[in-house]
This record gives C-alpha cells, sequence and structure tokens, in this order.
C-alpha cells in the first residue's frame, strides 16, 4: 500500500508494487498449468465441451470444438506474466533513487492487469463449457489394471512378504497387465486366503484409496 517511507530520500521504491506483481505472476502460472491440463483431458476426450450458438470450430473440420478458451487464458497468461515479471525486477531499481525509467514503466501496469482479466474471463468461459464424459473415463480405467499395484504391494508389506516392490516391479513394468495375470500373481501370494479374497474383489473403478476423503477436504 501506499504510505509514507521514512527510510527512502528521494523516491517511493516501490517494493510493495514488486510483491504484488510476483504474487500475482505465481497465481498465473498455477492457472497456466490448470488450462494446458485442462487442454490435455480435452485432448484425451475426458471433458467435453458445450458447443455456443453460432462458434466456428475449424475451417476443414466443421463438427471439431476446439479449446479455444484455455488457449486464449494460456496466451493472455503469458503475456501478463512476461510484463508483470518485468515490472517485479525493474521497479524496486533505481540508480542512487533518482532516475525516471519507473515512471516509463509504470504505465503498462494496466496491461499486466488487463491480459490477467481477459485470461481470466476466458477460463471462467471455458470451464461452463465443460462436461465429463464418463463412458471415456471408465473405459480407460477398466483396462488400467496396473493401478492395482499399489494396494497389492501395501498388502504384501502388511504380511511381511519379501522385496514387494521389486516383485511388482518386474510384473508391470513393460508388461501388459490383465485381470487374469494380475489375478494369478494375488493367488500365489504367501499371504491369507482372506486377504487374497479382498484383493481378488478389487477393480481398477472400484479402488480409490482415499482419494474421495482428500478431495472432500479441500477448502
Amino acid at each position: 500500500w501506499l504510505t509514507w517511507n521514512p527510510y527512502t530520500t528521494q523516491i517511493e521504491p516501490h517494493d510493495y508494487m514488486a510483491e504484488l506483481f510476483d504474487a500475482l505472476v505465481r497465481l498465473n502460472s498455477i492457472l497456466i498449468d490448470l488450462a494446458r491440463d485442462l487442454w490435455g483431458y480435452i485432448s484425451l476426450g475426458y471433458f467435453k465441451q458445450r458447443l455456443a450458438s453460432g462458434e466456428v470450430g475449424s475451417s476443414t473440420v466443421p463438427h471439431k470444438v476446439n479449446p479455444i478458451d484455455f488457449e486464449n487464458a494460456e496466451g493472455n497468461l503469458g503475456l501478463a506474466n512476461a510484463v508483470l515479471t518485468h515490472l517485479a525486477q525493474k521497479l524496486p531499481v533505481s540508480r542512487w533513487q533518482r532516475d525516471l525509467t519507473d515512471s516509463t514503466v509504470l504505465r503498462n501496469m494496466g496491461v499486466g492487469f488487463g491480459y490477467s482479466q481477459i485470461a481470466y474471463q476466458s477460463l471462467i468461459k471455458g470451464l461452463d463449457k465443460l462436461e465429463i464424459d464418463q463412458q471415456r473415463i471408465q473405459a480407460d480405467l477398466s483396462d488400467a489394471w496396473e493401478v492395482l499395484a499399489e494396494p497389492i504391494q501395501t498388502v504384501m508389506r502388511k504380511y511381511n512378504v519379501p522385496e514387494p516392490y521389486e516383485q511388482l516391479k518386474a510384473l508391470t513394468r513393460g508388461h501388459a497387465i490383465t485381470a487374469q495375470r494380475l489375478h494369478e500373481f494375488i493367488r500365489n501370494l504367501e499371504i491369507p486366503d482372506e486377504a487374497k479374497l479382498r484383493l481378488l474383489e478389487l477393480t481398477p473403478t472400484s479402488y480409490t484409496g482415499n482419494a474421495a476423503e482428500q478431495a472432500r477436504g479441500i477448502k
């Protein structure tokens, strides 16, 4: 905030501005990561986008719906960070507190905020269009039996089975994992039958660990 600074003799050193701009750059960087992740999930088919009336998807593929809002957000966040990073690095520096380069640079403060605002609006617009494609996610997950390596390894450790990590590594790394292959591995483990039964009942879609608890704990 702007207040009297008794420890400077010439100009206001703009330290508070640098802190603000650095904080905004960190926020924008997180949102760039979000925009890229959502772009990727759309490409994988995990998210579908509702088509807005009159919106053009592709010049050659009319049915295609491009993730343009997230691309727009990513681009504008990058521009905002370029401006804000320079402001944060430049403003605290002044030759003997006498040069006027800060006056020139400060005229672009609104540019950084403006690009950020455009990006935030694009992200919100894109998020509002998203729909989860549960069938696509279910199909991918149903074939991913390797995700059960984690609970199997945990149970092996519980019953002191030697080298659980190494055994699962040999089973899963570089190999196509099927239900049959995984079940055969479980049946050959030297653990109680009750534990084997619990592991055999697991499927990639039913095993979630404590993910639900962690998700509900987000504030």
